[in-house]
């Protein structure tokens, strides 16, 4: 089956107890049989909490970073860690992303169980196990390519020992990976790092090195003159290695950054790659971008800095309904940390719909999330505000990476409220 196939598969799974706030009364129904329903999120049998995803916001945000990325000519392979989610997986391939970048093993796994045909794992990998299976995808699909990190001499002899042992026949792609300066992440710290690393790498049979990566995130004390100094870094690396020779057996040469809050710099610097032995592969890896949110991400994207490049749209919502008004300034709603991110901000109070009749307004300012325990957030309620226990609230998130790793099946719902769709997600 193609990639189209196996996603349509999806739609065959029965609706039970294992996705939360899906309607009762579709037990037993198919994924696909509700879908066909078009159930109303607010009178169609839905409970609370109930994390949505916007249709509207999902296409405006797809064809967004399609746009941006044919503008500059980078190649993109978005970060799939993000969403773990075939569906969105899909969507991005048809939108032009030339792969999925995924950080683990089991993320490739599941990639490759619906047939997503390149990958680039943005990590080194020493997993002898996992080497054992990739090899054996690379020798039974001719037309499956993986690229992965590598930083170390021991990375190298462990990818190699792995390799030769499972008697893989293809060579393994890998890119030396760049740290982004001392005390940031993974990433070999010097360029003589770097060519030991590529010279360690020519010298075995099982791997073939096709360029190099990094992450501009991990920059310390990150500003765009530090950050375009490292991607700039990262470019003079290639170059060294081209001339060192290093890339004579790939047929093009990977230079590889960006997360979703500088690949506006990523895009400048990397339009500066000069001529190399091959054609350079400009690959973008952001993978917030798909969802986006109201807090983190909508503070620090590039499209703050260059509107005229284009926009995204938060396209989560959290719906949860006050279950507890014990103080005149205090309300509780039953959505928590199982539902909710938290680690880049609280959850936010962005619209308020009526228990009584269905009214929705704004939420007013001073409506606030405090805290979070386990299954409520506490709100503070502004004065006179008349927020009921049973009345709906829907709460713009922070991070998408620790949004979707909560939920098994997102309802993908219009603005009007109509689901049409259901994302699944494999974490």
């Amino acid at each position: 089956m193609d990639i189209d196939e196996r996603i349509a598969a999806l739609d065959a799974e029965r609706i039970d107890h294992r996705f939360k706030a899906l309607p009762p009364d579709a037990e037993g129904l198919t994924v696909g049989e509700l879908a066909a329903q078009r159930r109303s999120l607010f009178d169609g049998g839905f409970g609370t909490p109930l994390l949505v995803l916007s249709e509207e916001a999902l296409a405006h945000n797809l064809a967004a970073l399609e746009e941006y990325t044919d503008k500059y000519g980078l190649v993109f392979a978005p970060h799939g860690k993000t969403s773990m989610a075939p569906q969105l997986f899909a969507r991005q391939l048809a939108h032009g992303a030339w792969g999925i970048t995924l950080a683990v093993p089991h993320q490739v796994r599941v990639a490759r169980a619906f047939g997503v045909p390149r990958i680039f794992l943005a990590n080194e990998l020493v997993d002898a196990a996992a080497l054992r299976w990739i090899g054996a995808e690379l020798d039974a699909d001719p037309d499956f390519q993986l690229i992965t990190y590598v930083d170390s001499l021991r990375g190298v002899e462990l990818m190699d020992a792995a390799l030769r042992a499972a008697g893989v026949q293809r060579q393994l792609d890998v890119v030396v990976e760049l740290g982004a300066g001392q005390g940031a992440r993974t990433g070999v710290r010097t360029d003589r790092e770097a060519e030991a690393v590529a010279a360690a790498v020519s010298a075995v049979g099982t791997l073939r090195l096709v360029g190099v990566a990094g992450y501009e995130g991990e920059v310390p004390a990150a500003d765009p003159e530090r950050v375009r100094a490292y991607l700039r870094r990262l470019v003079a690396l290639a170059e060294t290695l081209d001339r060192a020779g290093r890339f004579a057996d790939a047929t093009e040469i990977v230079v590889s950054a960006g997360g979703s809050a500088w690949f506006d710099a990523v895009a400048e610097v990397f339009a500066e790659v000069p001529e190399l032995s091959r054609p350079a592969l400009r690959l973008l890896r952001s993978g917030a971008y798909v969802t986006h949110d109201d807090d983190h991400y909508r503070r620090i994207t590039p499209f703050n800095r260059v509107p005229d490049d284009g926009d995204l749209q938060p396209a989560f919502r959290l719906w949860a309904q006050v279950v507890s008004r014990p103080a005149p300034d205090q309300a509780f709603l039953n959505a928590g940390k199982r539902d909710a991110p938290y680690d880049l901000g609280l959850p936010t109070p962005r619209t308020v719909r009526s228990a009584r009749d269905g009214a929705v307004r704004t939420a007013p300012d001073g409506l606030e999330v405090v805290k979070l325990s386990d299954q409520h957030a506490w709100l503070r309620v502004p004065p006179e505000d008349g927020l009921e226990v049973g009345d709906w609230v829907a709460l713009g998130v922070s991070h998408p990476c620790t949004t979707f790793d909560k939920w098994v099946l997102i309802p993908v719902a219009r603005a009007d409220g109509t689901v049409t769709s259901y994302v699944r997600t494999f974490f």
